[in-house]
């Protein structure tokens, strides 16, 4: 009787339960999902447990998740065999269904407060950002009316910042500390503005802290006198970015154009794409102008950002001018459509403003008549040939660089503005909070979209998108702690650098995502004969993964205890 050989897949599940096991999300989401019905064949925690390690490890639409799971063994995903073979869409749906049901609110306030505690994450400083989540399709009962008792999300057109107008939408807004762990998300409306969730976020994180002096660092957003003004009475801390529409923006640069600034040199990064390139040297003052309710108001200049402003001025200027060139030649053109003064004119304008340059270009159109001649009769022209005079309006366009205007916009090169209540910070600590951090939840946002996946969706029902989204930010959290403790890790124990790079090219600041590629190929293989096994293969853990998983905490016995 022949051998067979059959193989599962092991991968990164032993890291990935071990830390939801120390944050025990399936003991918490068992107390708060509601009860299983008397004829469910499948618990919905263990269902749900099983779809976010999928979601964990590679995003699947809903209706290929079994197939995923069939590659693993049973038991890494918290199921028995039987189990794993009724993973299957409809079963999986109905278990978001049960967690939409549950008071996610109460259960995701005690998984932040475990995890913080559990993992020790400091809350002295918290970034907030909000970002628009595209979804495919018409979502017509999506409008805001409650399913089972609840209040639902409106999915409908609003701002998007992934420049998808023709699309509906979703805002999440995300909060993380200064190291990236996520510590609170909201989903709200589609057309939500972002200016009026800064209030009920920060209040709940005043609760979720037990303080409210944690420093609090947000966009432009948070920018707003009665937000502002709340923080302040309340005791609380922020910095966030002047808008350019404040008057305060306005007068500083109208000021930098006639006077010298005394700038004092804070801080030298190095150069962010060049090894050898020039290092961004930082300089700051105190505004000239004060905050009328009494803020700090800084403003700093950035040699790197000069560079890129300058060159982003001379792209829309080029960009422009090459535009224009094309719309000369169809204006002036022997058979121009462009007829009027008022087409020509909307045409020059769309052109201005999608590159940009309207403060740099002035334009000219100029009307002159063009004469033509014609036989009233056909035949052979002769003495006695009467002819027609035909005048008809044509126009030429012609522009000129505001040399003026351009010279006084490169004085304001580098320029931004921080404004904040916290007199006791230094200039230098109030930039490096908002320039060094706050590019942190930019990634959290990126790793949500791209390495995660949340959209597209695959979803129609908006319930079942709520509860999808609270699994997201539980993987999301994951991959987040993955970072920091195998980052806290190195630095303790003087690693610089992972070979985690293919070709055995090293790395710096290792990903989550780059942690589970490696971790991908290992197996666990059964030789058996006649039905019964003859051998088992354990997987062969290399040099580099046994120093990842010391680096993390996680027993090498992870590999095999739940294997066996």
């Amino acid at each position: 009787m022949p051998y067979a050989l059959h193989s599962t897949t092991v991968a990164a599940l032993p890291i990935v339960n071990h830390v939801l096991s120390r944050l025990r999300f399936s003991e918490i989401l068992s107390r708060y999902l509601p009860p299983a019905d008397e004829r469910t064949q499948l618990d919905p925690s263990i269902t749900l447990t099983a779809y976010l390690k999928s979601l964990i490890l590679c995003r699947n639409p809903l209706y290929s998740v079994i197939e995923w799971a069939s590659l693993f063994r049973p038991s890494l995903l918290g199921c028995s065999p039987a189990q794993l073979s009724q993973l299957n869409d409809d079963r999986i749906g109905r278990a978001l269904d049960r967690l939409f049901d549950a008071d996610r609110n109460a259960m995701l306030t005690e998984f932040v407060l475990h995890m913080i505690k559990e993992f020790g994450v400091p809350l002295q400083q918290l970034l907030n950002d909000s970002t628009s989540l595209t979804l495919h399709g018409e979502y017509p009962a999506a409008d805001g009316a409650p399913i089972r008792g609840r209040p639902t999300l409106r999915i409908t057109f609003g701002h998007s910042k992934e420049h998808r107008p023709d699309l509906k939408q979703l805002l999440w807004i995300l909060t993380v500390t200064e190291e990236g762990v996520p510590v609170q998300f909201k989903v709200a409306d589609g057309n939500t503005a972002d200016a009026r969730t800064h209030v009920e976020t920060w209040q709940s994180l005043c609760l979720l802290v037990g303080r409210p002096d944690f420093l609090y660092v947000a966009d432009s957003k948070l920018c707003t006198r009665s937000t502002l003004r709340l923080i302040q009475q309340k005791g609380g801390r922020f910095i966030t970015v002047l808008p350019r529409t404040r008057k305060e923006d306005s007068r500083f640069r109208t000021w930098l154009t006639s006077q010298t600034p005394a700038w004092q040199e804070v801080a030298q990064y190095p150069h962010p794409r060049l090894k050898d390139g020039p290092p961004d040297l930082i300089r700051a003052l105190d505004s000239p102008f004060p905050d009328p309710d009494g803020f700090r108001l800084l403003w700093f200049h950035s040699s790197q950002k000069q560079q890129r402003d300058a060159e982003d001025r001379r792209e829309a200027i080029a960009r422009a001018v090459e535009e224009l060139q094309q719309l000369k030649a169809k204006v002036e053109g022997p058979r121009s459509r462009l007829s009027t003064r008022e087409g020509i004119a909307e045409k020059v304008e769309e052109i201005l403003t999608h590159r940009g340059a309207q403060s740099w270009i002035h334009y000219a159109i100029e009307e002159r008549k063009q004469e033509t001649f014609r036989q009233e009769k056909r035949g052979r022209s002769g003495a006695q040939t009467r002819w027609r005079r035909t005048v008809k309006i044509r126009y030429t366009l012609s522009w000129q660089p505001l040399l003026e205007r351009i010279g006084e916009d490169a004085l304001r090169d580098g320029v931004f503005p921080l404004l904040s209540n916290c007199h006791d910070l230094s200039m230098k600590q109030v930039l490096e909070a908002y320039r060094r951090k706050q590019p942190l939840i930019e990634k959290r946002h990126e790793m949500l979209k791209t390495v995660l996946a949340a959209t597209p969706m695959f979803l129609k029902n908006v319930a079942r998108v709520e509860a999808f989204l609270f699994l997201e930010y539980v993987a999301l959290t994951v991959h987040a702690l993955v970072e920091r403790e195998l980052r806290q890790a190195m630095q303790q124990q003087g690693v610089k650098k992972l070979a985690l790079y293919p070709e055995e090219r090293e790395c710096e600041a290792p990903t989550a995502a780059r942690v589970f590629e490696v971790f991908a190929p290992l197996q666990r293989h059964e030789l058996s004969k006649g039905g019964k096994v003859a051998q088992v293969f354990l997987p062969e853990v290399t040099v580099l993964q046994k120093k990842i998983l010391k680096l993390l905490g996680v027993p090498i016995t992870r590999y095999r205890q739940d294997l066996e």
